[in-house]
């Protein structure tokens, strides 16, 4: 460890003293990008996570300086993932100019993968806002680069963020929008029901029965298996549930569909807010009787 620190502090001063010496402009920059990569490489054996992300930094600097531009984002992304030892904020920075470097260099599935791995990045600090920023960005990249399928599940996390967020109208609309370009997929429309699903259980969070009866048609125009799915069955039972304003009724409704396919927490927190919702509704009836 000790050796590889030695080096690594060794190698970055020859750089730096390469830059400020004399020599060619283009060429005194790739001498000093070779040693900067050098002295990155000793910091990460020491497992000095800090200093190898601002070695890996001036080695971008460098490779900037003489238009090597993929090198240079490259070089973000290896401070990067140094930084995630250390410090999401610094690693998402570097990610975040990786980003912006490919970007212009017209790298659109480069980006379309560091945008997405921005908003994983925020999605673990529990940032749904910025984490929706990024995968919409991600999905948009991913688009232009023909990358549809990983486009979708871009837009599907931005639709579960935008859930969470309570911005229900903008989740209806993504997930309706990636089932009805899932349907003439052989790959992809055993996923249709799931997604209607969601959209559904986004659709009863609005509480606007007539919207969900709506939607249910809708859905089962869009796809005419859906009607026989346990999902439609579902949403169908909770909808009617909602109108009779039956809490019982929407409870059970929960477990029996539970207990063949266990929901996820996504699913449980927007069905729980569901109930609150009635019970309040029922508190409220209960107390004007």
């Amino acid at each position: 460890m000790g050796d590889h620190m030695a080096k690594g502090e060794e190698f970055q001063k020859k750089a730096g003293k390469k830059i400020n010496g004399w020599g060619l402009f283009g060429s005194k920059y790739e001498d000093a990008a070779d040693l900067y990569a050098k002295s990155a490489n000793h910091f990460k054996l020491a497992k000095s996570w800090d200093k190898a992300g601002s070695v890996f930094i001036k080695l971008s600097d460098c490779y900037l300086k003489v238009d090597s531009k993929h090198e240079a984002a490259t070089a973000y992304v290896d401070a990067s993932n140094c930084y995630k030892k250390t410090s999401t904020k610094g690693a998402i920075s570097c990610l975040d100019k990786a980003v912006n470097i490919f970007m212009e260099n017209g790298k659109d599935s480069m980006a379309a993968r560091y945008c997405k791995e921005i908003g994983e990045l925020y999605e673990l600090e529990q940032n749904n806002e910025k984490a929706i920023l990024y995968f919409e960005r991600a999905a948009e990249f991913f688009e232009t680069g023909g990358g549809a399928t990983s486009a979708n599940q871009c837009k599907l996390k931005v639709a579960q963020f935008s859930a969470q967020l309570e911005q229900y109208p903008k989740a209806i609309q993504i997930y309706e929008e990636v089932a009805q370009t899932s349907l003439n997929n052989n790959l992809l429309k055993y996923g249709v029901r799931g997604h209607l699903l969601n959209a559904g259980l986004c659709q009863l969070c609005r509480g606007d029965i007539v919207a969900i009866t709506n939607a249910l048609e809708r859905y089962q125009d869009l796809d005419l298996t859906f009607s026989r799915t346990r999902e439609y069955k579902l949403l169908a039972d909770l909808a009617s549930a909602i109108d009779e304003e039956d809490v019982a009724k929407f409870t059970d409704a929960v477990k029996e569909f539970d207990s063949i396919t266990p929901l996820d927490t996504w699913k449980t927190t927007l069905l729980l807010r569901v109930k609150e919702a009635l019970k309040a509704k029922e508190l409220e009836e209960d107390e004007l009787v």
